[in-house]
C-alpha cells in the first residue's frame, strides 16, 4: 500500500493544461465477427472474443468506455491534483475506498461539478491508472486468463485464455517509454526494484501473481517484456479438479489415503499443464495439524493448514562485499530441515535442492515437489542426472508419480483445452513402476489396477495394521465422502480443509451422516472402484 502511493508522487507529472486521455486498446472493426463477449467490471470495461472476417485468427478486444474531452479534462484535473496532494496513509486501509474519498474531496475542493455517470467513469480510470493496473487492469479482472504477457515495444500483449487458449489482444504500446513505465509501476507493485543494473526480475503481484519481467533492451533486443501467471486468491481445490473430470473419486481417494499418510509424490509435467495446481490440491488433503514448510522461487501455494511456514527464495543483491546475497532454494531446504517439518514441499526442483530433498525423504519426511517431464521414467532419469544428482539409493524413498497434461481436443467448432492426469505410477526402484492409474484418451475415464497389487497400500496395511480389504473399504468410503463434498459444491479451500479433517478426526460419526444423506451413492462408488 505505501509503495503504490510513493510510487504515485513519483510519477511523471504533466502540464495541468495539457488533456490527458487513459490510455486504451484499439476498437473492434466492424467487419469482425463477435463470438463471445462478457463483463469484467460493468458497465465500463468489456472482454469480446472476436475473429477477423479472411481467417480463423481470434482477437481479444479490452472494450472499455471512453471518456469525451469534458471528463478527460475533469480526470486529467484529479490525477494532476492527487499526484501533488496524495499522502502515505499511515494506517494499513483499502487503496480504492481510500483513493474514492480523495477524489470526492478533491471535486468538492476545487468545485469541479460533473454529473453522477461522468464521475464514475472518471473515477474508474482515475482508480484504474492510480491504484489498479493501468491499460491491463481490465484483463487482470478475467478469471479466464490465466497468463499476460508482453514481448517488447510495438507488440500486442498477449493473453493465454482457458477456452480459446494464446491470443493477441488489442493492446499495443508503440512507445517504448510506455513500456518501460508499465514494467517499472508492475514491479513496484510486487515490491522489486528493476532499472539497467538489475534488468531481471521474479515478484508476485497483490493477489498472489507472478511476475517476470525484463527491462529496457538491456537484454532483449525489442526492449521491456514481462509476463504475469495469474492465480486465483480462492485456489482450485480437488472438488474443482472433480468438476473438470482431471481426476476421478477413486483417484483422489488413493492420493487422499496416502498423502494422509505422509506419501511422497513428484507432480510431473510441462510447462502449464497445471503442475503447480495439482500441488496445492493434494496438499489439502493432508492433515492441517501436521507441520508444512513450502519452499519456491515465488510464492504460489496456498493452503488452509495453520502450521505452515512457506519459504522463498532471494536474487543476489551486490554489495561491495565478496560474501553473495543470494539466498537459493538449495539454502532454504537446508533451513527446512532444521525446522522439523513432518512434510517439506519445494515448488519446482531444478538443481542440487533436489539431493537435500531427497536426503529428507530418506530420513522420514514426507516430501512434495513438481519437475518439468513427460512422464515418471524421465522424471525419475532427471532426479538422477546432474545436476540434480540425486543417487539411485534414494529413488524407492519416492512413493507416488503423478503425470498431469494439458491436452488439446479437436471439435466441430474449435479445439477444447483439457487436463487430465494421465497416469499415478508407483515408485519401486529404478526403471521399476507399477501404473496404478492410467488415463483412457477414448472414453476420457481412468482405469485402476486392482488395489491388491499395491506396493504402497501393501506397506501402509503393514504400518496401520489393518488388511488390503479394510484399505479397498477405506478408500471406497472416501470416494463417497468426496462424492458428498461434490454434490454439497463445498469447494472453497478453506472449507474443504476443515471436513476432510473432520473425516480423518471422526471417520465413523462423519460417515453416517454422508451415508443417511446418499443412500444410493454406495453402488456409483463401488462401479467405479472395480
Amino acid at each position: 500500500m505505501v509503495q503504490i502511493f510513493k510510487m504515485l508522487k513519483r510519477n511523471t507529472r504533466e502540464q495541468e493544461e495539457q488533456l490527458r486521455f487513459p490510455t486504451l486498446g484499439e476498437a473492434i472493426p466492424a467487419s469482425y465477427k463477435i463470438l463471445e463477449r462478457y463483463p469484467l467490471n460493468a458497465p465500463f470495461a468489456y472482454a469480446t472474443i472476436a475473429q477477423e472476417p479472411s481467417s480463423s485468427t481470434k482477437i481479444y478486444f479490452l472494450d472499455e468506455v471512453p471518456l469525451n474531452p469534458i471528463e478527460a479534462s475533469v480526470y486529467t484535473h484529479l490525477l494532476n491534483i492527487l499526484e501533488n496532494e496524495l499522502t502515505v496513509p499511515r494506517d494499513k486501509i483499502n487503496p480504492r475506498e481510500y483513493f474514492m474519498q480523495q477524489g470526492k474531496r478533491v471535486l468538492i475542493k476545487y468545485k469541479r461539478k460533473v454529473s453522477l455517470t461522468s464521475w464514475n467513469k472518471i473515477l474508474y480510470y482515475a482508480e484504474r491508472d492510480l491504484v489498479g493496473f493501468g491499460i491491463l487492469d481490465g484483463l487482470m479482472r478475467d478469471p479466464n486468463i490465466e497468463d499476460i504477457s508482453l514481448d517488447g515495444v510495438g507488440r500486442p500483449v498477449f493473453v493465454f485464455h482457458r477456452r480459446y487458449e494464446s491470443l493477441a489482444t488489442n493492446i499495443k504500446l508503440k512507445e517504448e517509454e510506455s513500456v518501460d513505465n508499465l514494467i517499472t509501476r508492475l514491479c513496484h507493485m510486487s515490491g522489486k526494484h528493476i532499472s539497467t543494473a538489475y534488468p531481471i526480475i521474479q515478484g508476485t503481484l497483490p493477489g498472489g501473481h507472478r511476475l517476470s519481467a525484463t527491462y529496457k533492451r538491456e537484454i532483449s533486443p525489442n526492449g521491456g517484456t514481462f509476463t504475469i501467471r495469474k492465480f486465483r486468491e480462492d485456489p482450485i481445490t480437488i472438488v474443482d479438479m472433480l468438476n473438470l473430470n482431471v481426476l476421478n473419486h477413486t483417484l483422489a481417494a488413493y492420493a487422499w489415503l496416502l498423502m494422509e499418510n505422509r506419501a511422497t509424490a513428484v507432480v510431473v509435467g510441462t510447462t502449464g499443464s497445471g503442475k503447480t495446481t495439482l500441488l496445492n490440491a493434494l496438499l489439502t488433503l493432508t492433515r492441517m495439524n501436521s507441520k508444512l514448510i513450502t519452499i519456491e522461487e515465488v510464492r504460489e501455494i496456498n493452503i488452509a493448514h495453520s502450521n505452515w511456514v512457506a519459504l522463498t527464495s532471494r536474487p543476489i543483491y551486490y554489495t561491495g562485499g565478496e560474501r553473495s546475497t543470494e539466498v537459493g532454494l538449495f539454502d532454504l531446504v537446508k533451513v527446512a530441515m532444521r525446522m522439523r517439518p513432518d512434510i517439506l514441499v519445494v515448488g519446482e526442483v531444478r538443481g542440487e535442492e533436489a539431493y537435500v530433498l531427497f536426503q529428507a525423504i530418506g530420513t522420514g519426511h514426507g516430501g512434495l515437489c513438481t519437475l518439468h517431464a513427460d512422464d515418471a521414467a524421465s522424471a525419475i532419469q532427471r532426479l538422477t542426472s546432474k545436476p540434480m544428482d540425486v543417487a539411485p539409493s534414494f529413488i524407492p524413498f519416492l512413493d507416488l508419480v503423478f503425470v498431469i497434461k494439458r491436452i488439446t481436443l479437436p471439435s466441430q467448432s474449435s479445439s477444447k483445452i483439457i487436463r487430465r492426469i494421465v497416469s499415478v505410477e508407483e515408485v519401486i526402484n529404478v526403471g521399476n513402476y507399477l501404473k496404478m492409474f492410467e488415463w483412457d484418451p477414448i472414453s476420457d475415464t481412468f482405469t485402476a489396477q486392482p488395489f491388491k497389487k499395491s506396493i504402497k497400500l501393501a506397506r501402509l496395511s503393514r504400518d496401520l495394521g489393518l488388511s488390503i480389504e479394510e484399505l479397498e473399504d477405506e478408500i471406497r468410503r472416501r470416494s463417497l465422502v468426496l462424492k458428498w463434498v461434490q454434490q454439497k459444491n463445498i469447494r472453497n479451500y478453506k472449507e474443504l480443509s476443515l471436513i476432510l479433517e473432520d473425516y480423518a478426526s471422526s471417520p465413523n460419526s462423519m460417515f453416517s451422516k454422508i451415508s443417511a444423506e446418499l443412500p444410493k451413492m454406495d453402488v456409483e462408488i463401488e462401479a467405479e472402484v472395480f
